[in-house]
């Protein structure tokens, strides 16, 4: 007799296999991976056709290639591929090869024999001891910056003011070559959330209140973005030569501090990235941490990294804490009361001591961070093509020194006279620069995030946009413009740009070299002018033969010589 399990319970078991995956997953899960190689002249010996083990394919985890190459971590579907069972069996291939850590003990204790944690514990319930070692794999392999542009801008605020900066790196993930089944972050914009920034440091609150509304904006571009990590500031001028920072972050001090890399292991928890191979639907995170500071020589460069996943569970478990010493992570104490009860199961690490042989020593009270980094190339495209052309928009959270006003968009947008063109054909050559020159400061992030709160662009009309401005080949098509055009949210954005801009009365306003105090006057002072100029003379625009005492104002006849009203003369 058999019993079926219930379906809430069969989904539950099969939670992976109905995972969404990210596109870069789904393309590398179609390939083999395999690293071609060619013919070897001296040592293969058979025909054009044939293979042996000089030339055939090398899986993608070959550790003599990854020497060669310098690869210091697998890739993440390189480590799959080393783990996945190579059988055929079907019950082999069903069960996922990824176990995600946990630290914690587990709760209820599957023996059931005793009260849960903290009342009691067992070695059934409770995680096993520790050894921190270098992880054999990355989720990420290159950190790519679409255009210099992006960090320049970012860089502009610490420029002007000497305080630190943080900001969420908006982007997406591609396969990367270089590596065997490699993942590269292609960043495409930043966003920087509100924040204080001082000289030695940041604050900034997490979660931010407009992450929900940022990740679905990202989405609205025509290649669909996300959030992929984030990077901040750590320089300061060297007091001999303030064009130069201070470098120090280095093998003899460290690259990541204690509490940057538990701030990293908490967003990459908090980040999950969606998995078939993992029981739980999710393993690991794909979320970089990227630091911008000084190089020996005293110039800015990029540094990127991940915290390994045995960091993450211990910080999950809330095992570790940051210590004074940057470069030094301490483990907390056991504590056993209800309210906040940790466990704290023996934590080791191995190291090479003066005589090159490998020791395993404790890790508490603490140890060094290395031991929870794990490192990301980065670099920037030989030709960039960004998906937004601009970056010269003002940027959000920097009171006093850029801010965003409605003002200035309708400004420029009749500056570039984006209202006659919205309502013109696209006719001649010259129509076709000014829509050119349109797009690409349409084309902003920083704009687009904007007008996104200004209230005049809806939700539809917003996914018109981001995704026009986006387009790849709208600078080779100005007529994509068209769709753009046509929405309401254009239209209305269209009409507030006239009113803003009215045109003056030729005769009485103020001319090319008026003051700019003149623009304020109201358009009815001016036609109020125009008439009563238009009273005082007379057809043809001669003169009416009235006479104005310049005392009184009262208007004279033509002889009188002095005024009927004050008496005094008019001449």
């Amino acid at each position: 007799m058999s019993i079926d399990a219930p379906s809430s319970t069969r989904l539950q078991s099969n939670i992976w296999e109905t995972v969404q995956e990210d596109a870069v997953d789904i393309y590398w899960r179609s390939k083999d991976g395999k690293i071609p190689r060619h013919r070897d002249a001296r040592f293969c010996k058979h025909g054009v056709n044939g293979m042996c083990d000089y030339c055939m394919p090398l899986e993608p985890y070959d550790a003599a290639y990854q020497t060669e190459h310098s690869i210091k971590h697998l890739s993440y579907h390189a480590y799959l591929h080393k783990i996945s069972p190579k059988t055929s069996s079907a019950a082999a291939t069903a069960i996922p090869p990824l176990s995600p850590l946990s630290y914690k003990v587990k709760d209820p204790c599957p023996s059931g024999g005793h009260p849960p944690w903290p009342a009691g514990i067992c070695t059934g319930c409770q995680p096993s001891a520790i050894t921190l070692q270098s992880q054999p794999f990355r989720m990420v392999d290159h950190l790519e910056i679409a255009s210099p542009d992006i960090i320049e801008r970012f860089l502009k605020a610490w420029r002007s003011t000497g305080l630190q900066r943080f900001g969420w790196l908006i982007g997406r993930y591609e396969p990367y070559e270089k590596v065997p089944m490699g993942v590269k972050a292609v960043v495409e914009a930043l966003y920087e959330p509100p924040q204080e920034g001082e000289l030695d440091g940041l604050t900034l609150g997490i979660p931010w209140e407009d992450e929900p509304r940022i990740r679905e904006l990202s989405k609205m571009s025509s290649t669909p973005l996300s959030i992929v990590g984030y990077i901040f500031t750590d320089l300061d001028p060297d007091p001999e030569d303030r064009t130069k920072s201070i470098y120090k972050r280095h093998p003899q001090s460290f690259f990541v501090s204690s509490l940057e890399a538990i701030f990293a292991a908490t967003i990459q928890k908090s980040n999950p990235t969606p998995s078939r191979s993992s029981p739980s639907g999710a393993f690991g995170s794909r979320m970089v941490t990227a630091i911008l500071t000084a190089t020996e020589d005293g110039k800015v460069d990029i540094s990127a990294y991940q915290v390994s996943e045995q960091a993450c569970a211990m910080v999950d478990a809330d095992m570790i804490e940051a210590s004074v010493e940057p470069g030094i992570v301490r483990i907390k104490e056991e504590d056993r009361s209800q309210d906040a009860a940790r466990y704290v199961p023996d934590v080791f690490f191995r190291y090479k001591n003066e005589y090159n042989l490998e020791v395993k020593k404790t890790a508490k009270p603490c140890f060094p961070v290395e031991y929870l980094l794990v490192n990301v190339t980065h670099g920037f495209p030989q030709t960039p093509s960004p998906l937004f052309r601009s970056n010269q928009f003002a940027i959000e959270n920097r009171p006093g020194l850029e801010d965003q006003h409605i003002e200035d968009v309708l400004r420029t947008l009749a500056k570039l006279g984006a209202p006659q063109l919205s309502d013109s054909p696209l006719t001649s050559t010259s129509d076709a620069s000014k829509r050119l020159e349109l797009v690409k400061w349409l084309s902003d992030w920083h704009l687009l995030a904007f007008l996104e709160t200004t209230q005049l662009v809806s939700k539809a009309d917003m996914k018109v946009l981001v995704s026009t401005v986006t387009s790849p080949s709208l600078l080779e098509d100005p007529s994509a413009l068209n769709a753009l055009f046509k929405t309401e949210s254009w239209q209305t954005l269209m009409t507030f740009t006239r009113e803003s801009a009215p045109s003056l009365p030729s005769t009485s306003g103020p001319g090319p070299s008026s003051s700019h105090v003149d623009e304020d006057i109201p358009q009815d002072v001016f036609d109020q002018i125009a008439a009563e100029e238009a009273r005082r003379e007379g057809p043809g625009g001669v003169s009416s033969g009235i006479k104005i005492c310049p005392h009184c104002t009262f208007e004279n006849s033509e002889g009188e010589t002095d005024c009927e009203v004050c008496g005094l003369p008019l001449g």
